[in-house]
């Protein structure tokens, strides 16, 4: 690579339009060591789900940070540590085999499909909220409130208590993506997540004694031969499902409508034939503009890769937005095509550690994307630009000014 190029992935333009960078990288440096992530960062679509696959590429990767902090942060940052430590997510085989055979019984098919119709009336309740505006936060006031309310609901969470999910939600992501050089929001953000983790220890001794069809019900009764998922077990993943059903669903459909809006041709595709093109768009967007920028992996033993050596220890991020738009897979990768077919994107992972909730972020998205633009032929992105998050692993926007224009009922 030349040594002219600043690798700062987090630099502003990047976090507007990663993309670019993202395809120099994948042409000319595509295995680069960062220096300042000091970490691997791999982009062509080949090396990413072969890494993917490949158990030198570890997801355990929460004892190792653990363990790089000296005594005072390692006491001070336990318990944050002891919630992460059993997602599924963070786990290698044998352990994620037994976590994810278990854990999935909450997510079967026919589990996500029952969800279906409270997931449209949501949709359409929020919609309903919006008729009498000429112009909303899209993110805030629709992307935003459909996954929270949904996933609340599927957990068994009390209608009176879902407003406090969203100021922990804010937590988790804090603590997931990082926040360099902001330790006091650090510390607030793992008072927020003890707090979640005992209402959530509360709630699932409720659902003990008084059993419903939920997924905390799922979890408790989920079983294979004498195994059972603990409540420490159980707990640590309802903040999972809460992060990620709420995080991943909010920029699926932020993102959607971003780039239906910067592809007018697509989105008049689109309006002409909702009902047939729903599915191939949601695919769409999540190659070309999905929700998961990046995965990050530990190092368990040496190996080699495209003539690098990458040594036992070594972080390695996965890049999924460079490996989506990848020429040797991807005709035409730069384009927004609603009617691709087919398109093996990796937009929510690939092999074992296949995102859980596709199926439930596929749902929203589509059912959401459809009965907005159904709803409002008329919407625009409105004058003022939208502001995207500046995380590493996640892809997505804080706000996003709209203007909708007269809806149809």
């Amino acid at each position: 690579m030349s040594p002219t190029i600043d690798d700062e992935v987090l630099r502003p333009d990047r976090v507007q339009d990663p993309h670019p960078y993202f395809r120099l990288m994948r042409e000319q440096d595509p295995v680069h060591w960062n220096e300042k992530y000091r970490a691997w960062f791999i982009h062509r679509y080949d090396d990413v789900t072969e890494a993917l696959r490949e158990n030198r590429f570890s997801s355990a990767r929460i004892q190792p940070a653990l363990d790089r902090l000296n005594s005072e942060q390692r006491e001070e940052r336990q318990p944050t540590y002891d919630v992460l430590m059993d997602w599924l997510v963070f786990r290698d085989p044998p352990d994620h085999t037994r976590l994810r055979k278990l854990v999935s019984r909450a997510f079967t098919p026919r589990a996500v499909e029952s969800w279906r119709v409270r997931a449209t009336q949501v949709v359409d309740e929020t919609l309903h909220e919006l008729a009498d505006r000429s112009s909303i936060d899209l993110i805030t006031e629709f992307a935003y409130p459909i996954p929270a309310v949904v996933i609340a609901e599927i957990m068994g969470v009390p209608p009176n208590d879902r407003d406090i999910f969203k100021e922990w939600s804010d937590a988790v992501m804090v603590l997931v993506f990082g926040a360099r050089g902001l330790e006091d929001r650090r510390l607030k953000a793992q008072h927020g997540l003890m707090e979640l983790a005992a209402y959530l220890g509360d709630l699932v001794r409720f659902h003990r004694e008084h059993p419903e069809e939920n997924i905390i019900g799922n979890l408790i009764a989920a079983q294979e031969g004498d195994d059972r998922l603990s409540d420490q077990e159980i707990v640590a993943n309802l903040v999972l499902f809460l992060f990620g059903g709420h995080e991943t669903t909010t920029n699926l459909i932020g993102n959607g409508v971003n780039a239906l809006l910067g592809n007018p041709e697509q989105l008049d595709k689109y309006r002409l034939n909702p009902a047939g093109l729903t599915k191939t768009m949601v695919e769409e967007v999540l190659r070309y503009d999905g929700p998961s920028k990046m995965e990050v992996r530990t190092i368990s033993d040496d190996l080699s890769l495209r003539g690098k050596t990458l040594q036992k220890g070594d972080m390695a991020y996965l890049v999924q937005h460079a490996a989506n738009r990848d020429p040797e897979h991807f005709h035409n990768p730069d384009q927004f095509n609603i009617e691709r077919e087919p398109n093996n994107h990796i937009g929510f992972g690939f092999g074992i550690h296949f995102c859980l909730g596709a199926a439930l972020a596929r749902l929203e998205g589509s059912i959401a994307l459809e009965r907005l633009l159904t709803c409002y032929p008329q919407l625009s992105a409105s004058q003022e630009e939208p502001h995207w998050v500046p995380t590493m692993l996640s892809r997505g926007m804080e706000s996003f000014p709209v203007s909708l224009g007269e809806a149809r009922v």
